[in-house]
């Protein structure tokens, strides 16, 4: 990918030097915008990796995404019986039926340069935005949505009505990260670059952002930005720094994640069919 990312970057500085835009990109640049969507649908590069224990940032494939909206104009698409107005048409899905992969009729939205692997389901309606990278065996469920350049690793249960949020910019900043093998319920919502560890198990309803803490019964530490591995968390309210006030009596709570040790029980309870995927 070393060529590609060279001319990601060249184009990139050409862009912001002003010496290409929308009106005057031709052949040769969507040529490169082309050859980077279709390497993001293979799964052969991704918007972030874990290096080291952490997950970082690539930049680069951050900015080729951008550049696929800064140097394209809106256009009428068609797919699939749907008209839409956008600078990018909808991915195709051709190769899906060939990993084992599916989606449902009537409302599975995926956008161009979004990767979905192997014995995938997709159920109506959901969502998943350019630049996500869907794992392996992974369910997104009715009413979930999938943000650009979210990493969802294999094996990962997204309940129903679920939010991934996405973020393109800042270029540096990593995305949401959820990790193989973890169950998120009903109704729950990451953002802000948060990294649920894997195999971790998490009530439905429950926010994981960056801003809230999670106290962690495991390690016995707060933590913020995260959920370790191996983890059972839901919500609780814990007493926040606004104290009594003439509008309201007993003092102000705020929301708070609770960690603990997974469970049998919890395990049993999130065991993923194999039957849905034969």
């Amino acid at each position: 990918m070393s060529a590609l990312e060279s001319e990601i970057g060249e184009l990139w500085d050409r862009k912001q030097n002003g010496e290409v835009d929308a009106e005057s990109a031709g052949e040769d640049e969507f040529a490169t915008l082309e050859a980077f969507l279709e390497a993001l649908e293979d799964g052969e590069v991704r918007a972030a990796e874990k290096s080291s224990g952490e997950w970082e940032a690539n930049e680069w494939v951050k900015r080729g995404i951008l550049l696929n909206f800064g140097l394209r104009e809106n256009a009428a698409y068609e797919y699939g019986g749907v008209d839409h107005y956008d600078v990018l048409p909808l991915r195709e899905t051709d190769d899906l039926g060939e990993r084992g992969t599916r989606n449902t009729p009537d409302g599975t939205t995926i956008r161009r340069g979004a990767y979905l692997g192997a014995d995938c389901i997709m159920m109506s309606p959901s969502f998943v935005n350019v630049g996500a990278h869907v794992g392996d065996g992974t369910l997104v469920d009715s009413c979930d949505t999938v943000g650009s350049c979210a990493q969802i690793g294999e094996n990962v249960k997204l309940g129903a009505n679920t939010l991934i949020g996405g973020v393109l910019e800042p270029v540096e900043s990593a995305p949401v990260v959820v990790e193989d093998g973890v169950s998120l319920g009903a109704g729950c919502r990451v953002t802000s670059g948060f990294v649920v560890g894997e195999n971790s198990v998490v009530g439905e309803n429950t926010l994981l952002t960056p801003r809230i803490p999670v106290y962690d019964l495991v390690e016995e530490e707060v933590v913020y930005g995260e959920l370790p591995a191996d983890r059972r968390a839901f919500t609780r309210f814990v007493e926040s720094s606004v104290s009594d006030h003439d509008l309201f009596e007993g003092g102000a709570y705020k929301p708070a994640v609770v960690a603990t040790d997974l469970e049998t029980e919890t395990l049993e309870a999130t065991e993923r069919e194999d039957a849905l995927r034969e």
